[in-house]
């Protein structure tokens, strides 16, 4: 079939999105509802440590500290490929595409493991509102299915769903926190949540794994930064709006959350109700009617989660292979409406084989599934903030332009050390994230799964250099104002 006739082209759509449709995105990646009532609940029931609202605390300015340099880079560099073309025109191609094949295992954990928890809370809520029985698994694949259409739909139509979404979880998240704030539980201390003596014990890495993995989604923007309006702009503004409203979200919610249920008892709720706990402090207060309202948002915002990573990998999957670092086939877009439908169809594909794959074991969705992919995939954006922070110091070197010392160095530079020492917290304490002992092998395969890739990525870029020159030359490039390494 002729081109002139093909359904399908190499570019994304026409730029229809600005700050608000991108923060719609990024907040809604991050899911707030889902990540307060159960990403939060099992980083309470998962690490045993009640001062997690301490952790995002410390999390928020490093995280900051990450956009500024992040930020000067969008105005350099414009490419669905975000990270990846950050650090190809920084420290090079061949850490550029070992980043890139990261950064497509890492999206893809943290989307497929929020699977596991949305199949769960359905199953859940039938079964305690209509005695009904079903398995986790069927809900995860009806969602997957619904997903997958939406991800080949104008990505702006998706903006909308994704910003009605997102202000009533807000809402609700705001109510629930009121309540939960003004009826302190009578066990415990208040403050504890919040004392660094509390934090900094056995098992705080994996406070900080799961607490990052909660803000995931936040450094998305640049993904989108080819349908932006004006990314120059853009890219940046979302970035420090959603890190800003995310973090006092989180902060305020869990401990709300502490504070509500009581800082002695909020571990052991957690590992017992899971989501339930954030839910019974409506419940207790508010009533049936608003607690149910507040779960079928709780269900929606996973579904905003969904739909959103969904888009996100869509699109990393699209520039790797616009640019041939991956298949070409994954390089197109609908014609009509510009979604990156083969990546879309790709990322559909492999979620569908790993849920399966859980489900056919038996595994567990929320400690498994959910905890095991988002504690993989915080890890893997993690290593991916610290070398793009070093490239931001590299390519700013040598380089005249109105960005400030600050811009290009020390905020960079103070990002990467930060970054890394979370890290290697993460990494020490791998094993009370996955709750196995320090000596099982699942604490490594893991993240053992993230270095493959990297070192895969690195393979990849050294047969492009001999085999396809022209093709690696052009990596991390369109368009880019970066040059080439």
């Amino acid at each position: 079939m002729g081109a002139s006739t093909s359904s399908f082209t190499r570019g994304l759509a026409k730029p229809r999105l600005g700050v608000a449709q991108i923060v719609f995105f990024v907040v809604a990646a991050s899911g707030p509802l889902y990540a307060i009532a159960g990403g939060i609940s099992t980083t309470y029931a998962v690490t045993g440590i009640v001062a997690v609202p301490l952790s995002f605390v410390l999390l928020a300015p490093v995280l900051a500290l990450f956009a500024v340099g992040y930020g000067v880079m969008s105005r350099h560099i414009t490419n669905a490929g975000a990270f990846y073309p950050y650090v190809a025109n920084g420290i090079g191609k061949p850490a550029g595409i070992a980043v890139s094949f990261v950064a497509v295992l890492a999206y893809n954990c943290i989307q497929i493991g929020v699977y596991g928890l949305f199949g769960w809370s359905v199953a859940d809520f039938l079964r305690q509102k209509a005695g009904i029985e079903t398995p986790w698994w069927l809900w995860a694949l009806v969602v997957l299915a619904v997903v997958g259409v939406l991800g080949v739909l104008r990505v702006d139509l998706n903006a909308k769903v994704l910003g009605v979404v997102l202000g009533l979880e807000c809402l609700t998240i705001v109510v629930i926190d009121a309540v939960g704030l003004a009826n302190p539980a009578p066990s415990g201390d208040a403050l504890a949540p919040l004392d660094p003596s509390n934090l900094f014990v056995t098992g705080v890495g994996a406070v900080f794994a799961l607490s990052v993995a909660v803000f995931t989604g936040f450094e998305g923007a640049a993904t989108y930064g080819e349908e932006c309006r004006d990314p120059a702009r853009t890219v940046a503004r979302a970035t420090y709006v959603a890190i800003g409203l995310t973090a006092v979200l989180y902060t305020v919610s869990s401990l709300a959350m502490a504070v509500g249920v009581g800082p002695s008892e909020v571990v052991a709720l957690s590992q017992q109700n899971g989501p339930g706990v954030f839910f019974g402090i409506s419940g207790r207060h508010l009533g049936s009617t608003v607690t149910d309202i507040a779960y079928v948002l709780f269900l929606t915002s996973q579904f905003a989660s969904l739909l959103s990573f969904h888009n996100a990998v869509a699109r990393y999957f699209f520039a790797l292979g616009r640019e041939g670092v991956l298949p070409d086939g994954l390089g197109r877009t609908n014609r009509r409406n510009g979604a990156p439908v083969a990546g879309s169809l790709t990322q559909s594909v492999v979620a569908l084989l790993v849920v399966a794959g859980f489900a056919i074991t038996g595994r567990e969705p929320i400690f498994e599934l959910f905890t095991w992919l988002g504690a993989t995939a915080s890890t893997g954006v993690v290593l991916i903030m610290t070398m793009v922070s070093v490239s931001v110091i590299v390519f700013f070197r040598g380089r005249r332009g109105p960005e400030t010392l600050w811009q290009r160095v020390i905020a960079p530079a103070l990002a990467a050390v930060l970054l890394a020492v979370v890290l290697v917290l993460i990494i020490v304490n791998f094993h009370v994230v996955v709750g196995t002992s320090e000596d099982s092998p699942l604490r490594w395969v893991l993240p053992g799964l993230l270095l493959l890739a990297a070192v895969a990525g690195f393979v990849r870029s050294l047969v492009l250099r001999s085999g396809k020159p022209a093709v690696y030359a052009n990596v991390g490039g369109i368009g880019t104002t970066g040059g080439n390494r």
